[in-house]
């Protein structure tokens, strides 16, 4: 009788053993990467630029990009925006403070870096392959879409900064606070020993 886990003569059990490998492999890189933002990031901007420029040598698939554009900006608005929003749920515990005696609360993102550094380079690659089926160039008048995609890109950047600015958080950290410590007095030694 065979077992529950099937077959290992199948014609699958090379592919899932492959599969499984793979994924093992991508998994220990993409962990490698984690403590590299910069590298990433620039990896990213490396696939945009290629994706660019196939759309700009093909001279078509504006619907992708602007699907494209529309995806990056909700990623966006998650990376901007704090985990726990004071205006859609109850506040606990992790909320963000709204009066100067609130305790400080550190800033928690709805969507953590790492997270969106890899749907934008997933968005990115997904968007290039698409490049190479004619299925997706749909002919469009690319001007209008642009100036759509400027137009809700601004309104909502407005709705969020608004929202930064009524419940005073910045979504940047901008590098670890350096503290000056005690200072020595110029005069030396210590104020007890002043006549």
């Amino acid at each position: 009788m065979e077992g529950i886990g099937g077959d290992a003569n199948s014609p699958m059990a090379p592919l899932a053993k492959w599969k499984a490998e793979f994924s093992r492999v991508f998994q220990f890189y993409l962990d490698k990467s984690t403590p590299l933002p910069v590298h990433r990031w620039l990896g990213t901007l490396a696939v945009a630029a290629i994706y660019v420029l196939r759309v700009y040598y093909l001279q078509g698939f504006y619907i992708i990009s602007y699907g494209l554009g529309i995806y990056i900006l909700n990623l966006l608005i998650g990376f901007l925006s704090p985990k726990v929003d004071p205006e859609l749920e109850a506040l606990d515990g992790a909320s963000l403070p709204t009066k100067e005696s609130d305790e400080f609360r550190p800033f928690i993102r709805r969507l953590p870096e790492f997270k969106f550094w890899y749907a934008i380079t997933k968005a990115f690659i997904v968007a290039f392959l698409m490049t190479f089926f004619s299925l997706f160039d749909v002919p469009v008048f690319w001007p209008i879409l642009l100036c759509y995609w400027i137009v809700l890109f601004a309104l909502t950047m407005k709705r969020q900064i608004m929202h930064m600015i009524k419940y005073k958080y910045v979504p940047f950290n901008i590098g670890k606070q350096k503290y000056g410590g005690k200072k020595s007095s110029a005069a030396g030694g210590s104020p007890s020993h002043r006549g």
